[in-house]
C-alpha cells in the first residue's frame, strides 16, 4: 500500500529510560572515523534514531576495514579518532539526545603482522607458558611439543634470518621475539628453542595448537573466563560505560566463549543495570536464549528469520526446491547440510577436533565427531541442556550406544572438556551452515540468510504472532534486525528475491556446465537489479559464493581456470523482476519494514538502509554509508514519496520518530484476525498503547486470486472511543489487482 506518511520534525523528544527506542548502525573505518561519524549526526537525529550502534572501536590492525582484529584492549584505535575523537562524538551526540552502543569482541584478538602489534601474543612468543600472559590463550602447549604454531608464512620454505643486536627473527617482512639467549644458537638449534614455530598458513590445518575464531589462524582466542584476563580485556571498555560515553554493548561472538553465561554474569556486575545489552547469538528455529543469561536478548537474527519466512510462499518455495533438484542434482536440504559439517569438521577443523579426540580417547573418538556433526544447534551451554534424544540417535547410529555415552559421560564430568566441545561446535556450524551450505543449497537464497532455515523458508502468520508474543513476554528489549554487516544478502535484495517463491516460474530455465552456480547467479541478479556497479558487484559475489561453496573451487585451493569463467555468469544487461513480481517486492519491502519497525523488540537500522539498501555479500555490504539526507528533507517539506526508495524513507522515518517520542505505543502485542477469503493475506497485530500494524503478504498470490474480495480487518476499540470510531480517514488506492480502504470500525484491505 502506498500512502503519504506524516513526518513531524517537533517528535524530537528522546526516550529517557536506558533501553533504545532504535539504533542506527555505522561500520567505521580509517575512511569513515568519529568525526564523519559525528558529521552525520543532524540526520540520523532528525531520522529519529535514539542510539547510534558503532563497529568496534578499540585498536586494531592497521587499516582494518572491520575492527574485529583487535590488537589493543586498553586504546580507542587512533585511526578513527583516538579516545579523543570517540569522547566528542559521544558528547555531541548527547547534545542532540542520542547516545552510543559499542560492539565489543571478548572471544579473539588479532595475531598481526607485525607481531609486536599483539603485546600479550608477543611476550608469549618470548616467554612461553611462564609470561604472565600465557593466561590470556587457550595454548595447547603439549600438542606442539611444547612450541606454539604460528601460521603465517606464505611457503614452507621462507629462509629466516637472525638479528642477535635487537633479539630478533626475521622472516621476510615478519618479526618474531627470540627466546633468551638463543641469539647465537645457529639456526636449526635457534629454531627448536623458540617458544613458536613459524609456519606455512596450510599446517593451520592439521597441526593448530591454539583456539582460533572460526577456521581464521590470525585471529586468536582469548581466555576471558579468566578474570584477571577479563579485568584487563575490557577496562577501557567499562570505564566507558562508567564515564556515560557509552549506553550499550553488542557482544560479539558470544559462542566463542568457554562460559558465556559466566561471562555475561561479570559484564552485567561490571557495567551496572543500566547498560543495555544485547549478545550475537544464532538461535535455531525452535530454540531459545537461556532465560538465566542477564542480557536484553539477541541482536536479532531470530527476528530476521521471522520477517523474512512470513513473505515467502511456502508452495512456490517447494516448487523452487523441486526445479533445483532437477537441474543442479543437490541433495535434500538435510543432506546437504549434513555433507557440509562433516567435511568442514574432518577438514577444515581438523585440527580442533584432533584436540576433542585425543582429550576423549581413541575408544571415544568417533562419537565425539559423529555428536558435533548431528547437533541442530550452534552449541550447548555449561550448565545446560546437553544433547537433544535425536542429536543421540544419529550419533549413536554411525558411533555406537556405548561411545556415545561416553562423551555424554565425559561432558558432563569435564568442564574443560565440555567448554572446548562447545566452542567447536559453534565454529563447525558457522562455517559448515552459513559460509558451506547455504551457497549449495540455493533453491532460494532469500532462505540462505543467518540464522534461517533454508529447508523450511516459510513462516505463517500464526507462527510470527506467537513468536512476538513470546518475544514481548521474556526479551521485549531484544535487538531486531533485518540487514547487518554480516548479511549475505540486504534486506531489499531477499524481499525482491522472496517474490519468486509466489512466481516460480519467473525463475526461468537455468542450465550450463555449472547449473548450481548458474542458479546463484540468476537470482542474485534479479536481487540486486540495475544499480551502480552492478557487473563488478555481481561477480566478486558469485566468485565468493563458489569457493565457500567448495564444490569446483576454493579459497584454499583455487581453480583458476574455473574462476576465469565465472564472470561469463554475469548479465551484460541489468535483470528485473516482470512487472506484477516487482510489485510483490515492493509489497515485501515496505512490510518487512513495518513489521521490523513496529514489532516487540529493539529495532536497528544498518548503514543506508532506511532507503532502498541493495546489497549483497560483504565486503559489498560494508561500501560507504549514504545518508538519504536531501530526501529526507524534502519528504519533510511535504513532498510526496516518488520512488519505492522515497516510500521506505519516509515510512521508517515515521515509525523511528514514533518510537523515540512515544515509546508507550510500542509496549504489549496482540494479534489482529482478519475475517474473509483473502485472510491469510493480511498479517496485523496492535501494540496495546494505540498502535496498529498492517501488511500485505504474498501480494502476487492475492493478486491472482482477485484481490481482497470481502476480506476486512476487525480493529480494536480504541480506549474511551465509542465502537463506531473511526479507525482513520478514508483512503481508497487501486494498484495491481489489490484494493485499500479505510471503514468505521473495520478495516477492508
Amino acid at each position: 500500500m502506498s500512502q503519504r506518511y506524516s513526518i513531524s520534525q517537533s517528535e524530537s523528544d528522546v526516550q529517557k529510560d536506558v533501553i533504545p527506542a532504535s539504533t542506527y548502525r555505522l561500520q567505521l573505518t580509517p575512511a569513515f572515523p568519529f568525526a564523519a561519524a559525528g558529521a552525520a549526526l543532524p540526520y540520523l537525529s532528525s531520522l529519529g534514531v535514539s542510539h547510534l550502534h558503532l563497529s568496534p572501536v578499540l585498536e586494531a590492525v592497521p587499516g582494518s576495514a572491520h575492527g574485529y582484529d583487535v590488537t589493543d584492549h586498553g586504546r580507542v584505535r587512533e585511526e578513527l579518532g583516538g579516545e579523543r575523537g570517540l569522547r566528542a562524538l559521544a558528547a555531541a551526540a548527547r547534545e542532540r539526545g542520542l547516545a552510543l552502543v559499542l560492539d565489543i569482541v571478548p572471544n579473539h584478538m588479532a595475531l598481526p603482522s607485525p607481531l609486536r602489534l599483539n603485546r600479550p601474543l608477543w611476550e608469549v612468543a618470548r616467554e612461553g607458558p611462564a609470561s604472565p600472559y600465557a593466561r590470556w590463550f587457550d595454548i595447547d602447549w603439549e600438542a606442539g611439543g611444547g612450541q606454539l604454531l604460528l601460521p603465517v608464512l606464505a611457503r614452507p620454505d621462507e629462509p629466516f634470518t637472525v638479528d642477535a643486536g635487537e633479539d630478533l627473527l626475521r622472516c621476510g617482512d615478519r618479526e618474531f621475539p627470540l627466546r633468551a639467549g638463543t641469539a647465537h644458537l645457529p639456526l636449526p638449534e635457534l629454531l627448536a628453542a623458540q617458544w613458536y614455530r613459524p609456519a606455512w598458513w596450510r599446517e593451520a590445518r592439521t597441526s593448530l595448537n591454539y583456539r582460533r575464531f572460526f577456521t581464521i589462524s590470525d585471529l586468536i582466542g582469548v581466555r576471558v573466563e579468566d578474570p584477571a584476563v577479563f579485568a584487563a580485556t575490557h577496562a577501557k571498555v567499562l570505564e566507558l560505560v562508567r564515564d556515560g560515553v557509552v549506553a550499550g554493548l553488542r557482544i560479539d561472538h558470544v559462542d566463542g566463549l568457554a562460559d558465556p553465561e559466566e561471562y555475561l554474569r561479570r559484564l552485567r556486575a561490571a557495567a551496572g543495570p543500566g547498560c543495555w545489552v544485547v549478545v550475537e547469538k544464532i538461535l535455531a528455529r525452535d530454540e531459545r536464549l537461556p532465560a538465566s543469561w542477564p542480557v536484553a536478548g539477541t541482536t536479532g537474527y531470530d527476528a530476521l528469520h521471522r520477517v523474512d519466512g512470513v513473505f515467502t510462499d511456502a508452495a512456490g518455495a517447494g516448487e523452487l526446491t523441486r526445479q533445483h533438484g532437477e537441474s543442479t542434482g543437490t541433495p535434500s536440504w538435510e543432506e546437504t547440510a549434513s555433507t557440509a559439517a562433516r567435511e568442514v569438521l574432518t577438514g577444515d577443523l581438523a585440527a580442533e577436533l584432533a584436540t576433542l579426540e585425543r582429550w576423549a580417547g581413541p575408544e571415544r573418538a568417533s562419537a565425539v565427531r559423529e555428536l558435533l556433526i548431528a547437533s541442530p544447534v550452534y552449541r550447548t551451554y555449561p550448565g545446560g541442556p546437553g544433547p537433544d534424544p535425536q542429536t543421540l540417535e544419529r550419533a549413536a547410529a554411525r558411533a555406537g550406544t556405548a561411545a556415545v555415552d561416553g562423551v555424554r559421560a565425559l561432558l558432563e564430568q569435564s568442564p574443560a572438556f565440555e567448554a572446548r566441545f562447545a566452542q567447536t561446535s559453534a565454529a563447525l556450524r558457522a562455517k559448515s551452515l552459513e559460509d558451506r551450505a547455504f551457497y549449495r543449497w540455493t533453491p532460494l537464497l532469500s532462505a540462505t540468510e543467518v540464522g534461517g532455515a533454508p529447508g523450511a523458508p516459510a513462516v505463517a502468520v500464526a507462527e510470527f504472532h506467537a513468536y512476538c508474543e513470546e518475544r514481548e513476554r521474556d526479551r521485549p528489549a531484544a535487538g531486531t534486525v533485518l540487514s547487518t554487516h554480516d548479511t549475505k544478502r540486504s534486506a531489499d535484495v531477499r524481499a525482491r528475491i522472496a517474490a519468486l517463491s509466489q512466481a516460480p516460474e519467473a525463475m526461468g530455465p537455468v542450465g550450463g556446465p555449472d547449473p548450481q552456480l548458474a542458479w546463484v547467479a540468476r537470482q542474485s541478479a534479479l536481487g540486486l537489479g540495475d544499480v551502480p556497479e552492478r557487473g563488478p558487484r555481481l561477480a566478486a559475489a558469485l566468485l565468493k559464493a563458489a569457493r565457500e561453496a567448495a564444490l569446483r573451487t576454493s579459497w584454499t585451493d583455487p581453480d583458476e581456470a574455473y574462476e576465469a569463467a565465472i564472470a561469463d555468469l554475469v548479465p551484460p544487461d541489468p535483470v528485473e523482476l516482470p512487472p506484477a513480481l516487482s510489485e510483490a517486492a515492493r509489497a515485501n519491502v515496505l512490510g518487512m519494514t513495518l513489521l521490523h519497525l513496529t514489532m516487540p523488540g529493539v529495532p536497528e537500522v544498518y548503514q543506508g538502509s532506511e532507503s532502498e539498501f541493495r546489497a549483497l555479500v560483504d565486503p559489498d555490504n560494508r561500501r560507504p554509508a549514504e545518508f538519504p539526507g536531501e530526501a529526507l528533507a524534502a519528504l519533510d517539506a511535504g513532498a510526496a514519496p516518488a520512488t519505492l526508495a522515497e516510500e521506505k524513507l519516509a515510512l521508517t522515518a515515521a515509525l523511528l520518530r514514533l518510537r523515540r517520542s512515544r515509546p508507550a505505543l510500542f509496549r504489549g502485542y496482540a494479534p489482529l484476525t482478519a475475517d474473509g477469503p483473502a485472510s491469510d493475506h493480511c498479517l496485523a497485530y496492535t501494540r496495546p498503547g494505540g498502535l496498529v500494524a498492517v501488511a500485505t503478504r504474498l501480494s502476487h498470490r492475492l493478486a491472482e486470486a482477485g484481490g481482497w474480495r470481502d476480506t476486512t480487518l476487525p480493529l480494536p476499540r480504541a480506549t474511551g472511543s465509542p465502537p463506531t470510531a473511526r479507525a482513520r480517514p478514508p483512503r481508497t488506492r487501486e494498484r495491481s489487482g489489490y484494493r485499500t480502504s479505510w471503514q468505521r470500525s473495520r478495516w477492508r484491505p
